[in-house]
């Protein structure tokens, strides 16, 4: 056989293929994985599109962005347009909560290589009447393809009195137009994979959480507190204006090897253990802990909240105590050891013998996967449409890439945040597996150089298409070391840092109250609330509570900081000042901030003010209004000197107006 043949490499089909497809379109961004996972936006948003498209030959091309809801048929277009270098960019707006799929189509465009190529030889005084009979052609050809399109015009043309007239019809700005929507798309070309777009509601990417142990909202050592204790609490909760209100779990707690107190092998006859030791003779995770109070009880508290701007987000925690009926039940789900007892939990050295963890392969496979997912359904049914997921990390990946979109299939309003605090690459993976928010490094990010580094990172680089992080400054489990040595300023500087670097951030109850106290040598809470009722006086000196409220206001009335990508720092000749500002996309609002990073000592600084960004020259003045002190002042031109005392003000935010 002919090396050259046809059918020595496929076949006629395969070579009909390769020579359709003479549009080269690669390098396409945004694309991740080479289209395995979606990108993210939220409703509004504008999602731009970015390719090089390329030909050979001199004739010119045309190209569009192709996109559709995924659930539906209609394609729409969006052109693209030639940047630089064969680059090409093209963009459309999502405006649902929904997923979408958008690709690209290339061809060359005939009509507007004729239309360039005239109007050059029209230049150079060439005869042009073999040109003209060619353009109408050209649009004679059209006409036979879509004749409600064409068909006046070509009329028109037929009926031009001279070739001026002609001339005239064919050059017309409005007829390159619909050559360009409606005409003939020679080698058109699609580009080889459909990709996707998860919306999300606005709140995926802007919100600010607050983390509550409803049993502790009593605020009374001696009584377990209810839901009805959280309703009492939604108003101070508002006041800080958080509009998250974080539920750790609220279903019955497991008596087998429950934890007593600073996680005590031995629990007190009135400790109430961990709300992770999920399950007990009440029930799983559908239940409710009979002292919370009753389902309908939690149904109020989701209203209550509603009626605050608040939504309540849940902890979904795979993991079960050992009397979690599900053990009787199914057993197959669990892991035996070889002496018929069950293996508990362990991440050595540490273990946590009250708890038991499912598998999900094996006989697990289906049912369990099935019934967790009814577990997220059970709670949607309830009212909660956020749900904080425990240790992602520790089940797999594949898991996640099917319930996440099973979900929000039938509700796409749905959050999940990823609690995953663990290696880089699997943090990114759950991200693109379809996690809406994830915690972040965040809390051991300190130093100008590490925060500017990381911020780049998920604000500039690939993940910010596809990992929302929230800046959560602590958690039950974490206690940082900066915040245990570093007093009431390390509170400040730590949550101005998260509620304004990141357009999601969350703290854990108490962390207004600047509550440090560690197990000595270890980032924990000595007297942790995880296996304890806490009791805290809201009002004690030295809270940060209007700090916190002014942060939350601030944020609130400065669209730039709703946004994550939009992130740029600027110079401060100090490495203990951070300076960065945001701006909303069409330059209506700037937010400059500067924070001291040494919670101990004041520090001064010559700041260079990216007047830039407003369009303004080096000395240009503008109108600055401080967010967190409430007075106005001007600056005049761009070099500020700037100094920050942790005892006094450690941090500034500034809204930023041109003078007028």
């Amino acid at each position: 056989m002919d090396s050259h043949s046809p059918s020595s490499r496929g076949g006629p089909d395969r070579l009909a293929r390769l020579a359709a497809e003479r549009v080269v379109i690669e390098d396409v961004w945004p694309e991740i994985d080479g289209g395995r996972h979606p990108v993210k936006r939220v409703v509004g948003d504008v999602l731009e599109v970015w390719a090089d498209i390329f030909c050979d030959g001199h004739e010119g091309l045309a190209a569009s962005v192709c996109y559709r809801e995924a659930r539906g048929r209609k394609w729409r277009e969006a052109p693209m347009e030639s940047v630089d270098n064969d680059r090409w960019r093209g963009s459309f707006t999502v405006d649902r909560n929904t997923r979408y799929v958008y690709t690209i189509e290339a061809w060359r465009d005939r009509f507007a290589t004729w239309r360039e190529d005239f109007l050059k030889k029209r230049e150079a005084g060439q005869d042009l009447v073999l040109e003209l009979v060619e353009g109408r052609e050209l649009v004679r050809d059209a006409a036979s393809r879509a004749p409600r399109a064409f068909g006046v015009m070509v009329e028109k043309l037929d009926s031009a009195a001279d070739n001026a007239q002609l001339e005239a019809l064919l050059l017309g700005a409005g007829l390159l137009e619909r050559m360009r929507h409606d005409g003939p798309r020679s080698n058109a070309t699609r580009y080889r994979h459909e990709l996707e777009v998860i919306v999300d509601r606005p709140r995926a990417r802007f919100s600010a959480w607050y983390e509550m142990f409803p049993r502790s909202a009593a605020n009374d050592a001696n009584r377990h507190g209810t839901f009805d204790d959280v309703i009492a609490r939604l108003p101070y909760v508002r006041e800080l204006g958080f509009d998250v209100l974080y539920l750790p779990p609220i279903h019955p707690i497991g008596a087998t090897h429950r934890k007593g107190r600073n996680n005590a092998l031995e629990a007190a006859p009135d400790d109430p253990g961990s709300p992770w030791a999920i399950g007990s003779a009440e029930g799983g995770h559908t239940a409710i802990h009979p002292q919370l109070g009753t389902p309908d009880d939690f149904r109020r508290l989701v209203a209550a909240a509603a009626e605050h701007g608040i939504e309540i987000a849940l902890d979904f925690a795979i993991q079960c105590s050992r009397d979690h009926p599900w053990i009787k039940e199914h057993p197959e789900w669990f892991d035996w050891r070889p002496d018929g007892t069950i293996k508990y939990a362990e991440n050595p050295p540490k273990k946590y013998e009250d708890i038991v963890n499912v598998h999900f392969y094996r006989d697990a496979l289906p049912s369990l996967w099935l019934a967790l997912r009814d577990v997220v359904r059970f709670w949607i049914d309830q009212g909660v449409r956020i749900f904080r997921v425990d240790n992602p990390h520790t089940k797999p990946v594949p898991f996640w890439e099917w319930l996440i979109p099973e979900i929000q299939d039938r509700d796409p309003g749905v959050i999940f945040l990823a609690e995953a605090f663990t290696r880089p690459k699997m943090m990114r993976k759950l991200a693109k597996a379809g996690f809406t928010q994830s915690y972040t490094y965040f809390t051991w990010r300190n130093t100008k150089a590490e925060l500017t580094e990381y911020l780049t990172e998920l604000t500039q680089d690939a993940p910010k298409e596809y990992m929302r992080p929230n800046f959560f400054v602590n958690t039950p489990d974490i206690n940082p070391p900066l915040l245990q040595t570093g007093g009431r300023a390390a509170f400040q500087t730590r949550a101005a840092l998260a509620a304004t670097l990141s357009s999601a951030w969350g703290i854990y109850s108490g962390f207004e109250l600047c509550e440090s106290a560690p197990i000595p040598g270890r980032e924990e809470y000595i007297d942790s609330e995880k296996y304890q009722l806490k009791v805290r006086d809201f009002d004690a000196p030295g809270n940060i509570r209007d700090f916190i409220a002014r942060l939350n206001r601030a944020r609130n009335e400065n669209p730039a900081l709703h946004g994550l990508t939009n992130l740029r720092f600027h110079p401060a000749h100090d490495d203990h000042i951070l300076f960065y500002g945001k701006t909303t996309a069409d330059g209506s609002n700037t937010v400059w901030i500067a924070v001291n990073l040494d919670p101990h000592h004041a520090h001064e600084a010559d700041i260079e003010l990216p007047l830039y960004t407003l369009g303004l020259d080096d000395h240009a003045s503008v109108e600055v209004e401080d967010l967190l002190e409430d007075h106005r002042f001007r600056w005049h031109t761009k070099w500020q000197r700037l100094r920050l005392d942790p005892a006094v003000n450690p941090c500034a935010i500034w809204r930023v107006r041109r003078s007028t």
